[in-house]
Protein backbone atom coordinates (compact mmCIF):
# COMPACT_ATOMS: atom_id res chain seq x y z
CA UNK A 1 0.00 0.00 0.00
CA UNK A 2 1.46 3.37 -0.97
CA UNK A 3 1.95 6.27 1.41
CA UNK A 4 -0.57 8.24 -0.64
CA UNK A 5 -3.36 5.67 -0.21
CA UNK A 6 -2.51 5.25 3.48
CA UNK A 7 -2.71 9.01 3.93
CA UNK A 8 -5.99 9.16 2.05
CA UNK A 9 -7.45 6.40 4.24
CA UNK A 10 -6.27 8.19 7.38
CA UNK A 11 -7.86 11.42 6.19
CA UNK A 12 -11.11 9.64 5.40
CA UNK A 13 -11.13 8.00 8.83
CA UNK A 14 -10.47 11.34 10.56
CA UNK A 15 -13.25 13.00 8.56
CA UNK A 16 -15.63 10.18 9.47
CA UNK A 17 -14.84 10.60 13.15
CA UNK A 18 -15.37 14.34 12.93
CA UNK A 19 -18.80 13.75 11.44
CA UNK A 20 -19.90 10.85 13.64
CA UNK A 21 -18.32 11.64 17.02
CA UNK A 22 -20.32 14.81 17.77
CA UNK A 23 -23.57 12.86 17.49
CA UNK A 24 -22.26 10.35 19.98
CA UNK A 25 -21.04 13.03 22.39
CA UNK A 26 -24.37 14.87 22.28
CA UNK A 27 -26.48 11.89 23.28
CA UNK A 28 -28.63 12.95 26.20
CA UNK A 29 -27.45 16.57 26.15
CA UNK A 30 -29.92 18.45 23.93
CA UNK A 31 -29.48 21.80 25.67
CA UNK A 32 -25.70 21.67 25.31
CA UNK A 33 -26.13 20.65 21.66
CA UNK A 34 -28.40 23.65 21.06
CA UNK A 35 -25.96 25.95 22.83
CA UNK A 36 -23.11 24.65 20.68
CA UNK A 37 -25.14 25.13 17.49
CA UNK A 38 -26.10 28.68 18.52
CA UNK A 39 -22.48 29.56 19.26
CA UNK A 40 -21.35 28.10 15.94
CA UNK A 41 -24.01 30.16 14.13
CA UNK A 42 -22.94 33.28 16.00
CA UNK A 43 -19.30 32.62 15.13
CA UNK A 44 -20.18 32.23 11.44
CA UNK A 45 -22.06 35.53 11.47
CA UNK A 46 -19.17 37.30 13.20
CA UNK A 47 -16.66 35.79 10.79
CA UNK A 48 -18.68 37.08 7.83
CA UNK A 49 -19.31 40.54 9.29
CA UNK A 50 -17.52 43.60 7.99
CA UNK A 51 -14.04 43.90 9.45
CA UNK A 52 -14.12 47.60 10.40
CA UNK A 53 -15.16 47.27 14.06
CA UNK A 54 -12.09 48.71 15.85
CA UNK A 55 -10.96 45.23 16.92
CA UNK A 56 -14.22 44.31 18.62
CA UNK A 57 -15.23 41.75 16.00
CA UNK A 58 -11.92 39.93 16.44
CA UNK A 59 -12.31 40.04 20.23
CA UNK A 60 -15.82 38.65 19.94
CA UNK A 61 -14.56 35.83 17.71
CA UNK A 62 -11.95 34.91 20.33
CA UNK A 63 -14.56 34.90 23.08
CA UNK A 64 -16.98 32.78 21.05
CA UNK A 65 -14.13 30.34 20.34
CA UNK A 66 -13.50 30.13 24.09
CA UNK A 67 -17.20 29.54 24.72
CA UNK A 68 -17.28 26.81 22.06
CA UNK A 69 -14.35 25.08 23.74
CA UNK A 70 -16.05 25.28 27.15
CA UNK A 71 -19.31 23.84 25.82
CA UNK A 72 -17.42 21.00 24.12
CA UNK A 73 -15.56 20.29 27.37
CA UNK A 74 -18.87 20.33 29.24
CA UNK A 75 -20.35 17.86 26.78
CA UNK A 76 -17.35 15.58 27.22
CA UNK A 77 -17.55 15.87 31.00
CA UNK A 78 -21.27 15.16 30.96
CA UNK A 79 -20.67 12.10 28.81
CA UNK A 80 -18.10 10.87 31.33
CA UNK A 81 -15.09 11.38 29.08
Amino acid sequence: MSNRSTGARAALFAASLAILAPGIAFAGQPKMEKALAALQAARNKLANAEEDKAGHREAALRLVDQALAEVREGIAAGAGH
